[in-house]
């Protein structure tokens, strides 16, 4: 079962991972559908959006650490433009 893991984390975590030397990503306010490749991790910078998928739908917002499973399909639902750092593994 692909997932979606939301969390927070501390100053020494975002240091220990490496998050501020990640590309970012963003996008205007809209809805679209998405299926991942690749798992993905993601640090929330500004906005908010909802990711619904086949096991429920999860509000993310500016300050979260999002990590995305390869394989998941959903459908991003973005209300507030999002600003965010990424990363690929």
């Amino acid at each position: 079962m692909s997932q979606i893991k939301i969390s927070r984390l501390n100053d020494d975590q975002i240091n220990e991972l490496g998050i501020l030397s990640w590309p970012i990503w963003e996008k205007e306010v809209s809805r679209f559908s998405w299926t991942y490749s690749e798992n993905e991790q993601c640090y929330i910078i500004d906005g908010e959006f909802t990711v619904e998928t086949e096991h429920g739908n999860f509000n993310v917002v500016k300050g979260d650490y999002v990590q995305f499973e390869k394989g998941l399909s959903c459908v991003w639902n973005i209300s507030r433009p999002v600003k965010k750092y990424y990363n690929f593994s």
